[in-house]
């Protein structure tokens, strides 16, 4: 029997945790993605340089907001697990009358809100310093939604698999950050040489940060295999961490 009152408890402190935090969890984020669009709309304003018929800036702020959204949707749950693991509260959790799958949807449904939180702050400071508004509120959410459960999940499998500092940030450093900037967040696919192309035709995470971009525009057009392709990445990296959740005993305890 599913225990709402536990994953509603893990979800609220989770939450007061990130607010309690606010310097390092919000503050942070928004400070490096207005650091990059300051240097960018300098380097706009001195080249007058453009991308698919749109200024550099605008170009690149979709990206920007979805590529922190990733970063803190890894770096939150995998920083307090291993933390959790190192003090030793996290046995509070594991002797608590709450299955791990529990934990997990828990950590996920916290995440989700927590992504949201940093990508609307983002959003709203960006409007004040370039021309940007949502045109698809609803696949807006949906792809921000796809990118955390994917990187949530693996912030999640990396915290309760390994109990280092050293494992998470490296997983971070050789993974999520070249995946991040391997996604077309700063360059278009059409400059690319040729024989690099293949390294985002075959990144999923490629397609939604473009189709993410395309929520702010006027022409939206909706990709059936494609999103196929990224859905079959996300449901793979939850069953993945979900068994490790379920089976996992011997490595968490």
């Amino acid at each position: 029997m599913i225990s709402y009152s536990a994953i509603y408890s893990i979800i609220a402190f989770r939450l007061k945790e990130f607010f309690y935090e606010y310097q390092y969890s919000l503050l942070a984020p928004i400070t490096t993605n207005i650091l990059f669009i300051l240097v960018f709309l300098t380097i706009e304003n001195y080249y007058s340089l453009s991308i698919d018929s749109k200024s550099f800036v605008q170009f690149i702020a979709p990206g920007l907001i979805i590529m922190i959204v990733a970063q803190e949707s890894y770096d939150n749950p995998s920083v307090t697990l291993v933390n959790m693991k190192q003090i030793g509260s996290l046995d509070d959790w594991l002797i608590a009358p709450i299955s791990r799958i529990e934990i997990l949807i828990s950590l996920l449904i916290s995440l989700i809100i927590i992504g949201f939180i940093i990508a609307i702050c983002n959003l709203i400071i960006f409007s004040f310093l370039i021309d940007i508004k949502i045109i698809n509120y609803v696949f807006f959410c949906y792809y921000l939604i796809v990118v955390i459960i994917f990187f949530a999940c693996l912030g999640c499998f990396v915290g309760i698999l390994f109990n280092t500092w050293d494992t998470q940030s490296t997983f971070s450093n050789f993974f999520v950050t070249p995946l991040n900037f391997l996604s077309g967040t700063f360059f278009s696919i059409t400059y690319l040489p040729e024989n690099f192309k293949f390294i985002l035709y075959y990144n999923p995470y490629y397609y939604v940060v473009t189709f993410f971009r395309s929520c702010f525009d006027d022409e939206f057009i909706f990709q059936f295999d494609q999103n196929i392709y990224i859905l079959s990445f996300i449901f793979v990296s939850f069953i993945i961490t979900s068994y490790v959740y379920f089976k996992g005993y011997s490595i968490i305890k």
